[in-house]
């Protein structure tokens, strides 16, 4: 079949089950299968397709279609402009957690130490570690087959002032940092069933639910974060759209000063921040 006409093929399929952004992903699928890019399809978009590319092209719609999310298929999903390896372990890098990165990166010196909690595929801690100079940093989950993830992104990126270990927040963790960061599960228990079926069936349930209202993490590590952080240390949390007001009040009830939040390119809240003196 050709490029175009499979491309074509893909968008039915997928359009069909009701996949969002049809077009979009059904074209990613393919130049994923082909190791083509965008402008084949303009360009090239006579050519054939291998009899195996096809058939892997088509396996992977029917996976699409059942509504696996497209970078567990192929394994991969770009942050801060860095490749990470992602699987059904992990929660797939979303572009609103480089604002988090970013306001770190704000604040983040030369030789720092950086703690991130519920690091899942460490992509904010090896961002945080790739683009700054001579710092390190432990990442710390629950889940082992998480920082299996985590630890072959690390490999991959060249980042070896990483440590990931394993248990719960701060069980694991030995010494002072400078900056603790942490995108928590942060939605309340009873909106877990409303989310989208690529989010509620195939991302790991422990990185989504915060609790009733959301917030039971944040209480844990606001006050766990007190015997971790050096004086004048700073805590950075990813916080849910409408959760601003509420972390703040629990930093500053908790003794942490300057505290801020910060919105995302929709305008919505989006990281809390603030300092420990």
């Amino acid at each position: 079949m050709e490029y175009r006409s499979l491309y074509a093929l893909g968008k039915e399929k997928l359009a069909a089950a009701g996949i969002p952004e049809a077009d979009l992903d059904a074209r990613l699928l393919l130049e994923y299968v082909c190791h083509t890019s965008r402008n084949d399809l303009l360009v090239h978009g006579d050519r054939e397709v291998a009899e195996t590319e096809q058939q892997a092209y088509e396996q992977l719609l029917a996976k699409r279609a059942e509504h696996i999310p497209l970078q567990q298929l192929t394994g991969e999903q770009e942050f801060m402009g860095l490749t990470f390896l992602v699987n059904e372990h992990v929660l797939i890098p979303r572009q609103d957690t480089e604002v988090l990165v970013e306001e770190v990166m704000k604040n983040l010196h030369d030789g720092f130490r950086i703690l991130d909690l519920c690091t899942g595929s460490g992509c904010i801690l090896l961002s945080l570690l790739h683009y700054s100079n001579d710092c390190s940093g432990v990442g710390a989950d629950l889940s082992e087959e998480a920082l299996e993830v985590a630890r072959k992104n690390a490999e991959q990126l060249g980042e070896n002032s990483a440590l990931f270990v394993q248990g719960d927040l701060f069980a694991p963790v030995e010494g002072k940092f400078e900056i603790i960061v942490s995108n928590p599960p942060y939605i309340c228990s009873d909106v877990i069933p409303t989310l989208m079926e690529e989010v509620r069936e195939h991302e790991p349930m422990q990185a989504l639910d915060g609790g009733a209202d959301g917030l039971d993490f944040y209480r844990k590590i606001i006050q766990g974060a007190k015997e971790h952080l050096c004086g004048g240390g700073q805590l950075f949390f990813e916080i849910g759209y409408d959760q601003g007001e509420a972390v703040q009040r629990l930093m500053e009830q908790a003794g942490y000063r300057e505290v801020e939040c910060v919105q995302d390119f929709a305008g919505l809240d989006r990281v809390v921040f603030g300092t420990l003196w």
